[in-house]
């Protein structure tokens, strides 16, 4: 980068930001007004002087990107956004926390244009803001693999974080990871305000993290606005931050984090430095004495219009000149990468090639059927890329063959790769694990998923649910999914997950029978890309039930798609029970329906992979596969019943688990916990009577 320029209007803007988030707060009655003040400067700095920005198109692929991990701070990036002509003008500003607007209290994507991801729990947006930096490196290794120098698809991920998301678990997972990675292209810039809402940081957080940045393997850089704990000579050194950005910038090898000295809410006159001013409006009062001493009337939202004029036609400038300057180099690049220009057009307008999926005739577990799946799309889907939590043989997610993502002195004899592998190991490391894989599905030119045991779930919990808030497509992969686990103990099998998990909205909860359903799941969450998908897989193997359309087969895989289907009709087509499984309980459940079959009732077996797809179609369809006239239903499902009574009603009943499991093998623990064809026909006689 050139050389900093900074003018009158450059600083006149800055403190208009300023007072536009004081304003604002005010004026919405609520906020977080402290550090919108204070950073008003950094904030403007990397979206006026240092950022590739096009204010015509938030989603140029050229483009920085820029995660405010802080989100609380929202009105610090909406006032940059409405000074820089991004999508926002002054009326949005007025808007700040309200019904409908374009500035929610937390930055939302989808929402607001130039806004790259959603954040408000701390320590989130540090883990997408990893992911992103993984992506970028991807993207250039996958579209542009001979680039020698400079490529169309690098660029850099800047987060501005504080002292409330470095305490936060997520984040020193995402750090860590992001050193194991050496990812040059982050630059994470640190609010050291010695404040958080309980006032003092002193009181819980002590540590000095530039030595634990330096631990982990980053570029460390220290910028000292504040001198001590001494206000009075607190000084913002502009072209100290601009120049240390810089050198962040060469450091190729190591991500950056530059710790920048500041006093939250500086500089207002009697409550720079208080922690009153994280979370509330700052009063008239203070209000007035901040405007008084930058300069401005005593009126709210009083803007100069003209130099907002002026700052938008800069940036729009500058914006200008570096789009003109990446699509000549973008031209040249489709003109020299004809196949790859190929696959991301197919991939921006989000669709699959004529996939070949692969066909099962053989018993296996479903996780096992998920590896198999897997490496079957490897050569057909190129920007299909993940890994595990450390528990890759365990879940089944490396495509066989694959090379990792790693640097190149990362690589072991085990895993060889290299800077643009597809093979990803994100470590023990889950709720981090989560949190990248939104990030790099938020960049939006691969396709990524992350595994672990279901279990664990719990650990990423967070992230899922930014997920499905964000409607990202990515896929969480879960394994060793119920009691099925055996002697690992309760510890390890999950119980009430199932529910916890689709108490999300939005997250669609895949839970597949056998072999050719995961086939299908897998096809399903490839393509349907407006939300999150959880694969639930099984440590056991089960049985691949006949589906070739002879007398007694199964309905075809395919059912999944519309989340439950008629897997096995009742002898006769017309039923007088109907039982609804999934998963490994799925094959019990046709034991079952054999049973009460040759006892005179005929039984209709519903495979229910998936309650939020099923409950997405159309009535009719929903009422042809659990019709309103047969009351005599029950459920089968190796977890806790809660969700399954609004399918089986009033009149039917649940085979459950209300309670933890037990270190034993898994068949015992299924036979004790009544998991077996004679104790659900025994359920579905018992409801028959009251069913009528």
């Amino acid at each position: 980068m050139s050389t900093l320029q900074w003018t009158s209007d450059d600083q006149r803007a800055v403190d208009t930001a300023r007072i536009l988030a004081a304003d604002a707060v005010q004026k919405a009655g609520n906020g977080h007004p402290g550090s919108a003040i204070s950073l008003a400067g950094v904030a403007y700095l990397l979206y006026q002087k240092v950022m590739n920005v096009d204010p015509l198109d938030d989603k140029w692929l050229g483009r920085d990107r820029f995660v405010l991990s802080s989100g609380h701070a929202s009105i610090l990036q909406y006032c940059q956004l409405y000074l820089g002509g991004l999508g926002l003008e002054l009326d949005d500003i007025m808007a700040l926390r309200t019904a409908g607007s374009l500035t929610p209290g937390h930055p939302e994507y989808g929402h607001t244009k130039f806004i790259e991801c959603t954040t408000g729990p701390l320590g989130a947006g540090v883990s997408n803001a990893v992911g992103m930096a993984m992506a970028a490196r991807r993207q250039r290794h996958l579209y542009d693999p001979d680039a020698a120098g400079a490529s169309v698809f690098d660029h850099f991920v800047y987060c501005i974080t504080g002292d409330g998301c470095l305490q936060e678990g997520v984040a020193s997972e995402a750090a860590s990871l992001a050193a194991t990675q050496r990812l040059g292209n982050l630059v994470l810039i640190y609010d050291d305000n010695n404040i958080t809402i309980e006032g003092d940081t002193k009181i819980a957080f002590t540590e000095d993290v530039l030595a634990r940045f330096a631990a982990l393997g980053w570029h460390t850089q220290h910028v000292a606005w504040r001198k001590g704990d001494d206000k009075a000579g607190y000084a913002e050194d502009i072209p100290a931050l601009y120049d240390a950005i810089v050198a962040a910038q060469g450091v190729t090898d190591r991500p950056s984090i530059i710790k920048l000295d500041t006093v939250i809410a500086w500089p207002c006159p009697t409550m720079a430095g208080s922690e009153k001013t994280h979370g509330s409006a700052l009063g008239a009062a203070e209000i007035t004495g901040l405007k008084a001493a930058l300069g401005f009337d005593d009126q709210p939202f009083a803007v100069d219009e003209a130099m907002v004029g002026r700052v938008r036609a800069n940036l729009a400038a500058r914006g200008k000149a570096a789009r003109a300057a990446w699509d000549a180099r973008y031209a040249a690049w489709r003109t020299a990468n004809a196949d790859q220009a190929a696959l991301l057009d197919r991939v921006l307008a989000k669709k699959l090639p004529d996939v070949v999926w692969p066909v099962f005739d053989k018993d296996t577990s479903t996780r096992a059927a998920s590896g198999a799946v897997l490496s079957a799309l490897a050569p057909q889907l190129p920007e299909l890329w993940g890994g595990s939590a450390d528990l890759a043989g365990s879940n089944d997610t490396t495509m066989k063959g694959e090379p990792s993502f790693l640097p190149d002195d990362r690589v072991s004899a085990e895993w060889p790769g290299g800077p643009g592998g597809r093979t990803l190991h994100f470590g023990i490391r889950e709720h981090a694990m989560g949190g990248i894989l939104n990030g790099i599905n938020l960049e939006g030119l691969t396709k990524a998923y992350g595994g672990t045991f279901f279990v664990f779930s719990d650990y990423m919990r967070g992230a899922v649910r930014l997920a499905a808030l964000m409607k990202v497509p990515s896929v969480f992969v879960w394994t060793h999914d119920s009691i099925g686990v055996g002697e690992d103990g309760p510890t390890h099998q999950p119980v009430e997950h199932l529910a916890a998990c689709r108490a999300v909205p939005g997250l669609a909860v895949v839970r597949p029978m056998d072999a050719n359903e995961v086939a299908v799941a897998w096809r399903e969450a490839l393509t349907r890309g407006d939300a999150p998908v959880g694969l639930i897989l099984t440590r056991q193997n089960v049985p691949t039930v006949l589906r070739d359309g002879s007398d007694g087969a199964c309905a075809p895989a395919d059912g999944l798609a519309k989340g439950g289907y008629v897997l096995r009709e009742a002898a006769g087509g017309a039923p007088k029970a109907i039982i609804i499984a999934t998963g490994s309980e799925v094959s019990i459940t046709l034991a079952a329906a054999d049973l009460l079959e040759a006892q005179g009732t005929p039984t209709r077996v519903v495979s229910m992979p998936c309650q939020e797809w099923f409950d997405q179609q159309p009535i009719e369809y929903r009422n042809q596969v659990l019709p309103p006239d047969v009351c005599a239903r029950v459920s089968v499902e190796a977890g806790i019943a809660m969700g399954w009574h609004k399918y089986v009603g009033d009149k039917g009943a649940c085979v459950s688990l209300e309670h933890f499991g037990a270190s034993a093998p898994g068949p015992w623990l299924f036979q004790q916990c009544g998991f077996t064809p004679e104790h659900v026909a025994e359920v579905v006689r018992e409801v028959l009577p009251a069913a009528g």
